[in-house]
């Protein structure tokens, strides 16, 4: 074995995470990430690990990354110039969506701007019906014309999507397979392999999302790419997905869309790791950067996943990690609303100019300068590679204090009040709203913020246990080190469950087939594979459908008809609080994830942990009752056994965690700390 890498690009900071599978040991960097270009933050990255901690990076075996590319070029709208063609009639279907406004209250608000204006949205004469059958033939002369008007359109990437090209995909692989040969530069997306699967508008939106960022992600992934394999020869490179599983860089190239979440997914499936370690079954994450505030509920070691997602406003249909962001961290700006009411975010002072506590030009009150002022932050962070700035700090959140008429600390400890109302009501939404108990559940914080402020989210949703992880603030680029290959498939195969099954089984073999095919292409060893089986049920008449999970792995087939209504039954139960067992139901769609676990056991522990005594005092605000005298710990002097003591703060180089008064903490076997609140 050797060394492993997990580089996870956020919008704040670059957090780097190699583990030696041999010793354990374990090496963690973080850097300012650059907005340009997300390759030389790694570049440098690569140089520290290096030169600093002794990796050996040319030596290294895997390189797993998690970018924030696509997400950030859909939201800056920075893609290709692209086309669309689809079935005649329906060009106009990219603009109508599902005609629901974004904010309903909102006179003002619009939805947004299609990606691909209607003078190039191309319509061929073809049509697939509801069966798959083919009402009206694709002619020559009809593909002929569609490609002549993209050549004349002059575009970089065009969309194909076609009416029920689900079922039958023959026209979609034709017309690109013209374009192909008539305009080899083109990049082409066809739905019938982005996400094929029924409802058209959310097909076509996800489609035209894959073919708009084709450009921009494959620029950087063959950059990317180009340099990795001259600086690491003997590492297998992969990039994260918002399933929480790793593909190729040829995979995101062509499907770019995929790693749309795929930081916040990487997180994830580090705190599932972590909590396993820990013995922690049910766990809620709150994944606090500089920009925005992940939060995700885990039962049993398993995340939900999603299907139907929003990304800077557009919908997209693929399968993702169900987690629930909202604009809440460290650089989140505090600003006075037109009511006058003081708000914090979404707006963030992001990595450049950042919070005024950086000392890089910024000068609006964010929450890391509110942390500062209230003494929860030190004054260096990154191990000293970063200085924070008090009377920055204090000079950007006065105005706030001045108009609030109050002191410079209880306007900050109001800052930091806010940005905790918001991320409760985020938790809110994963947990209660979904018929789930908080108080069940362990809170996970990480990220750079979390361990700031969840004493406070804890109490306010009643939850009991905080759960840091080693190292909260790379928590994201450890779970790209133990993440494995996946790749979902999906059929549409709508079948009455009293009905003619023979079609679901025939779709189930051939995505079976297609799985095989991928361990294949991948070089997955039989004992490392895995099968996860999910059948989308509903009742005849509803609107949207429950995945239903089967057995995993070992599985021949689908259970009998009477299991798969009682499975039903209790998802429909656990998801509305009821079921009818006389009403009848459909199957939608199968969905087989393939999986090629590539390390089942990782032990990681930083051997260079020792015993040792507090570093000092400091007064930290907790509450309005002012500072109270803190022990300080740096959590490299905390070894597994230790027991701490509200109130204290732990230090380390990638986070700061706070231990409340009342509150008590022990590092357990796995090094991950254990904080118990007091009432």
């Amino acid at each position: 074995m050797g060394w492993l890498l997990g580089v996870d690009v956020g919008g704040t900071f670059t957090d780097f995470y190699a583990v030696n599978t041999d010793t354990g040991e374990v090496v963690v960097h973080k850097l300012p990430s650059s907005p340009q270009d997300s390759s030389l933050t790694i570049s440098s990255g690569l140089d520290a690990l290096s030169d600093r901690h002794q990796v050996p990076v040319a030596d290294l075996e895997r390189f797993a990354h998690g970018t924030t590319v696509a997400t950030n070029a859909l939201i800056q709208r920075r893609g290709g110039r692209m086309a669309l063609v689809t079935t005649s009639g329906f060009r106009d279907l990219l603009e109508i969506g599902r005609q629901i406004r974004p904010k309903i209250y909102d006179l003002q608000a619009d939805y947004p701007v299609p990606l691909v204006p209607r003078e190039r949205r191309f319509e061929i004469a073809e049509r697939i019906g509801a069966k798959g059958e083919t009402i009206i033939a694709l002619t020559e002369a009809a593909v002929d014309q569609v490609v002549e008007q993209v050549v004349n359109a002059r575009v970089d990437s065009v969309a194909v999507c076609l009416l029920f090209s689900f079922l039958a995909p023959d026209h979609e692989l034709r017309i690109a397979d013209a374009l192909r040969r008539r305009m080899a530069h083109l990049r082409i997306s066809v739905s019938c392999e982005v996400q094929p699967e029924f409802r058209e508008f959310e097909r076509m939106s996800t489609t035209v999302l894959n073919g708009f960022l084709q450009p921009e992600v494959s620029h950087y992934m063959t950059r990317l790419g180009a340099e990795l394999i001259e600086r690491l020869p003997n590492a297998s490179i992969g990039i994260n997905q918002s399933n929480g599983g790793l593909m190729s860089v040829e995979q995101a190239a062509r499907f770019p869309i995929r790693t749309a979440l795929s930081g916040p997914a990487a997180g994830v499936v580090g705190a599932v790791d972590t909590a396993r370690r820990s013995h922690r079954q049910d766990v809620i994450t709150l994944d606090m950067g500089g920009t925005s505030t992940d939060v995700c509920l885990i039962r049993a070691h398993t995340a939900e996943m999603a299907t139907g997602r929003e990304v800077a406003g557009f919908p997209v249909r693929v399968p993702a990690i169900d987690i629930h962001t909202i604009g809440a961290g460290g650089g989140s700006i505090a600003a006075f609303a037109p009511d006058g009411l003081l708000t914090v975010g979404p707006r963030s002072a992001g990595a450049v100019p950042g919070p005024a506590c950086y000392g890089r030009g910024g000068d609006q009150p964010t929450v890391s300068d509110a942390n500062l002022v209230l003494g929860r932050l030190p004054c260096e962070l990154v191990g000293g590679g970063m200085e924070l700035d008090l009377a920055a700090a204090r000079r950007a959140v006065q105005p706030v204090a001045e108009r609030l008429a109050i002191s410079i600390e209880m306007a900050a400890m109001s800052i930091a009040r806010i940005v905790t109302s918001n991320m409760v009501r985020a938790i809110r939404l994963v947990s209660i709203e979904r018929g789930h108990d908080p108080r069940a559940f362990t809170l996970m914080p990480f990220g750079g913020a979390g361990g700031l402020h969840a004493f406070e989210v804890a109490r306010e949703m009643g939850i009991s246990e905080l759960l840091v992880p080693q190292a909260p603030g790379i928590l994201c680029a450890q779970g790209l080190v133990v993440s494995d290959l996946k790749e979902d498939f999906v059929a549409t195969c709508r079948t009455p469950l009293n009905g003619d099954l023979s079609a679901v089984h025939a779709e189930l073999e051939r995505l079976r087939q297609a799985s095989d095919n991928w361990f294949q292409r991948e070089a997955v060893a039989p004992c490392d594979r895995l099968l996860n089986l999910i059948v989308d049920m509903r009742y005849i008449g509803q609107n949207y459908e429950l995945g239903v999970a089967l057995s995993a792995d070992g599985y021949t087939d689908l259970p009998a008809r009477a299991q798969l209504e009682r499975l039903f039954f209790a998802e429909h139960r656990r998801a509305y609080g009821h079921y009818d067992p006389d009403a009848p139901i459909e199957i939608i769609n199968l969905r087989l994830t393939a999986i090629g676990r590539l390390q089942r056991t990782l032990a990681m522990q930083d051997g260079r942990r020792v015993q040792g005594a507090k570093s000092g005092n400091r007064p930290i605000w907790f509450d309005d009752g002012g500072a109270i005298d803190s022990a300080v710990w740096h959590r490299r002097d905390v070894a597994p056994g230790t027991a701490l003591a509200g109130p204290a703060v732990v230090e380390q180089f990638d986070a700061t965690t706070l231990i409340p008064p009342g509150a008590t903490a022990h590092i357990d076997d796995a090094s991950n700390m254990i904080v118990r609140l007091g009432s």
